[in-house]
């Protein structure tokens, strides 16, 4: 898609390159990362200059916007340079590694008057959109609860990568991929009044947690039972959400997680087995495209971006009582 948005991208490893795809490399002015090969390798590809400092990055006066795909510890103090430089950022997912860093974001960017998206990239899946559509319609009539599983089985050294040094990550799991699963979670069921659960580390040697337990519960009852886990082995992405008068299904991410599915069942008025259509998502994930064209508009338009930085400072709100109450936080 051709803009005449002009970016710099901070942090060249997997999560970045996708950003990059996701671009015209024309738009692409400059690559950041602390190891230079790489931000060279990416910046030859697109056709852009590479540097090992994203200060010079994100001051380049060719820029507009600044995607920041560090590893968690970085997250903040990139964002926070590239808002006081005035240019808008999609910050990845968590945002920062504790609901402070978040919000510290939050008043820089309202201070600057710039636009922060932050890469919440699943709400953008297919099934999740179409599931959203039938929840506004009414279809499944009023929500009572919802539950959810996401994980994978690490690989070999997984416990002595970077998302197992808390310094690093933040946290493990619950960080990582349960992240989406709260953010999915309060999207479909509003705010969440009260938290419990516990996280673990019931396998990997490593100061971080590898599965975590939540129950979450809005202000009218409404019940999010969610389950973040890197001892799955096999991957899998699985969200249910039930209403009065029907259900919802939602499996797979594509690739490893399988074929992206909705099932949609609904309630006969004489109860019993439900009527019952599946829809399939075989192509390309689009997710991280569609995203950006949203954030494009969100610049546009001069609006506040959703999901952005109130959401993820909901999430890590969340994700900190979490690791408080489980040992892995000084409360």
């Amino acid at each position: 898609m051709k803009t005449d948005f002009r970016v710099a991208l901070v942090g060249c490893g997997l999560i970045g390159k996708k950003r990059a795809a996701c671009l015209d490399p024309k738009q692409i002015v400059v690559c950041s990362d602390v190891n230079l090969s790489r931000a060279e390798e990416l910046a030859q590809n697109v056709g852009a200059r590479a540097t090992a400092d994203f200060r010079e990055a994100i001051t380049n006066n060719d820029v507009d916007l600044v995607i920041v795909a560090t590893i968690n510890c970085a997250l903040t103090e990139v964002s926070r340079a590239a808002i006081d430089a005035g240019k808008h950022v999609l910050v990845e997912k968590p945002a920062g590694v504790s609901p402070q860093q978040v919000g510290e974001v939050a008043d820089a960017a309202s201070a600057r008057n710039v636009r922060v998206r932050v890469g919440f990239n699943h709400r953008f899946h297919p099934a999740l959109r179409k599931a959203r559509e039938l929840v506004d319609s009414g279809a499944i009539g009023p929500l009572m609860f919802l539950r959810a599983r996401y994980g994978h089985g690490g690989r070999l050294g997984y416990d002595r990568e970077w998302r197992a040094d808390p310094k690093l990550s933040g946290g493990g799991e619950l960080i990582d991929q349960g992240v989406h699963l709260i953010d999915l979670a309060g999207w479909f069921l509003g705010e969440f009044t009260r938290v419990e659960g516990h996280a673990a580390t019931c396998f990997w040697n490593m100061p971080v947690d590898d599965n975590a337990f939540l129950s979450l519960r809005t202000a009218a009852g409404q019940t999010a039972w969610l389950h973040a886990s890197c001892t799955e082995w096999k991957n899998m992405f699985s969200f249910e959400i039930y209403g009065r008068t029907g259900k919802l299904h939602i499996e797979g991410l594509g690739g490893s997680y399988g074929v992206e599915r909705l099932t949609y069942y609904k309630m006969r008025p004489q109860m019993g087995p439900p009527e019952t259509t599946v829809s399939e998502y075989p192509g390309e994930d689009n997710s991280w495209s569609l995203e950006m064209k949203e954030f494009w508009e969100d610049i546009r338009q001069k609006r506040t971006p959703v999901p952005g930085l109130k959401e993820a400072r909901a999430a890590m709100d969340v994700i900190e009582q979490i690791y408080k109450s489980s040992g892995y936080l000084t409360p």
